[in-house]
């Protein structure tokens, strides 16, 4: 698949963007370090302008944007629809949760612990539906498994651990806890995505063979119908070098998850300041931009088949 920068920026800023939210929510439900009124409504503001960022941003890669509104009517069917719906009931709970948090000077409140529970779940819901958009595709089986939206929630909840512990560590807080759930999750999600990589390199796909149901001998296409791209050979027949591919995975691991644990370690230790909880954010957001374009270039639709492909 064609990596398009803006759904690429679209999954990472509001990936982030709902996982710095619903973190936010827990932290303070328990009474985690550092959570002062100035952290929390950094931290929702800052959560609230990455998540608007990047559903505006993936309007971008719609062919007739005008037409977007046509898709919250498709609930029953649609993962897009319901991922669409989720975000924009998100926002009144965010919203105000943020206000009572302010009104209240940051004291407890059953009501609006409530409110922020309801939001915390309209964000996971919205991120779930995300990876599910993908994950529903048959067509494409480097998407087809339950790998896809694990990855959308764990790497969307580790890189706002991340940015929450910036936060905290800029407002003059602490943050050792918290910081040992960013890295806990940097952990898990870095596992997460190594099992996904060898999943979508051992798994066999769909062959020509399959594909025409010709299966007591090698298939081969002689004549591929046309003599110049298509918008299904540039959209859905994207190549990239093998070797660059490989190369980035360990730009992946290096710089979305490793580096970023290290900084979150040194920050739990106390031997870090908030200039590593913001290298932390910056490699984790840098890397995780780069896993994000290799989710797409990896991808091979099936169409692929009918031009010229062996198997996807």
């Amino acid at each position: 698949m064609h990596p398009a920068f803006s759904v690429i920026f679209f999954t990472v800023a509001s990936g982030a963007g709902y996982g710095l939210f619903m973190l936010m929510v827990l932290a303070r439900l328990f009474n985690a370090e550092g959570m002062n009124m100035g952290t929390m409504l950094s931290a929702g503001m800052l959560a609230l302008v990455l998540i608007s960022a990047g559903l505006l941003s993936s309007t971008f890669h719609l062919a007739n944007p005008k037409n977007a509104w046509r898709a919250f009517f498709r609930f029953r069917t649609s993962w897009l629809s319901r991922e669409g719906v989720f975000a924009v009931l998100f926002y009144p709970f965010a919203l105000l949760y943020l206000l009572l948090l302010w009104v209240l000077d940051n004291q407890n409140s059953t009501i609006m612990s409530g409110i922020g529970v309801l939001a915390l779940l309209l964000a996971l819901a919205t991120v779930f539906s995300t990876g599910m958009i993908y994950a529903c595709l048959k067509t494409i089986r480097q998407w087809n498994t339950a790998l896809t939206p694990a990855n959308y929630l764990l790497i969307g909840l580790a890189t706002g651990g991340v940015l929450l512990v910036m936060l905290i560590m800029m407002n003059g807080g602490r943050g050792s806890s918290v910081a040992w759930l960013a890295g806990t999750l940097l952990l898990i999600a870095g596992i997460t995505k190594a099992v996904y990589y060898f999943w979508i390199r051992t798994v066999i796909g769909p062959s020509i063979n399959t594909a025409t149901g010709f299966t007591r001998a090698q298939v081969r296409l002689l004549d591929t119908g046309h003599t110049a791209g298509t918008f299904l050979t540039d959209e859905f027949g994207y190549q990239a070098d093998p070797q660059l591919l490989d190369s980035l995975k360990y730009m992946v691991f290096i710089f979305g998850f490793f580096l970023p644990a290290c900084f979150m370690a040194a920050v739990f230790a106390g031997a870090g300041g908030w200039g590593s909880a913001l290298l932390a954010a910056l490699c984790a957001l840098g890397g995780i931009g780069v896993e994000r374009w290799l989710f797409f270039a990896e991808a091979r639709h099936v169409v692929n088949l009918y031009h010229g492909a062996q198997r996807t």
